[in-house]
Parts: C-alpha cells; structure tokens; sequence
C-alpha cells in the first residue's frame, strides 16, 4: 500500500515505536536515524475507517510496515489522530508484534510482544505479554516493559507484571580476560 503524502503522518508514528524499543535496548545505539528518510511500505489485508480525528484508523490481516531498516510485523494496528491531526496512539496488537531495526552503530536490535500501545501525547511505550527485547549488548525479558520517552527510564516487572529477566554482556574483550584469570 502506497501512503499519500498527506497521511505521512498518521502512520509515520509507528517508526518511532521500533526507535522507542532501541532506546530500551541499547541507552548508546539509538535507531537508525538515517531510516526516517526512507519511504515507508505499508501491507495489510484490511484497513478501515478515518484518516482524521473522527476515529481510529485500524490496519489488520496481517500488518507489515518497512521504513529503511525497521520491519515491524503485527496482526493489528490501531491509529488514533488528536483534533489538530497529529497521531496521538498507536496500539499494534499480535501473536506476536515483532519489530527490527539496525542501530546507528550497525548493531542489529529485536522486540517482540503480544501489546505495544505508544501514547504519544504521554511519550510514554507500554510492552505487554511476553516481552522480550534483544540487541548483542544485552536481552531484557518479562511481562510488561514501560518505557518513557522524556525521562529514559524504563520500568519493568514489579507486583503483578511478573519478573523481568536482563542479560547485560560485557564490553568487548573484557569477558574473555575474566575468564581467564579464572582458569576456564
């Protein structure tokens, strides 16, 4: 699907969910700046309803958005626009959503669960169900991730949400000298 220039923007903030999940990942290799430069490509099997504030536009049969290095997959994707057009929401729903995108500095990143709602009037991402986020610095796992925009921080885990699981891999070289003085 073609996106009219005049749409950009409505969809457009669904890049900024896949540069949200980077920033989680990897606090130094922020998303790749370079792709919001590139077109986007849209396939659905179905969308439905307003381009406008009047109610939300929502992408399904199957959702694949393309822009530069970010592929972002998902059953569902819902779009809501604030009264001055901006986007406001975007709730992208799945078995799961899975997104990648390459890093600035070229590393690869991957996420993965079943709810990535994006309040962008908050700036606030909310991952739910199975969440895992991936890149060759690290892995954080777990049932809910809550990630603002405006703060860095990131809450995950907690009463209710489960325990979250993180994996932070040392800096190059530093693992094998370790090892090393061990005897392994």
């Amino acid at each position: 699907m073609s996106v009219p220039t005049a749409n950009k923007p409505l969809l457009s903030l669904i890049l900024c969910i896949g540069a949200c999940i980077g920033m989680i990942a990897s606090a130094p290799a922020a998303a790749k700046k370079s792709d919001r430069s590139e077109p986007m490509d849209i396939d659905a099997g179905r969308q439905q309803g307003s381009l406008d504030d009047r109610g939300p536009t929502v992408l399904s049969g199957g959702v694949t958005i393309r822009q530069g290095t970010l592929d972002i997959r998902s059953d569902r994707a819902e779009i809501s626009l604030a009264k001055d057009g901006e986007p406001q929401r975007a709730l992208l729903t799945g078995s799961p959503v899975t997104l990648k995108q390459e890093m600035n500095d070229g590393t690869p990143m991957s996420a993965r669960a079943n709810t990535v709602d994006y309040d962008l009037q908050g700036e606030i991402v909310v991952f739910t169900g199975n969440v895992s986020i991936q890149q060759p610095r690290g892995t954080m796992t777990g049932e809910r991730v809550v990630y603002d925009l405006n703060s860095g921080e990131v809450n995950s885990g907690g009463e209710g949400a489960g325990r979250v699981q993180m994996r932070i891999q040392p800096k190059s070289g530093q693992g094998q000298r370790g090892a090393a003085k061990d005897g392994r």
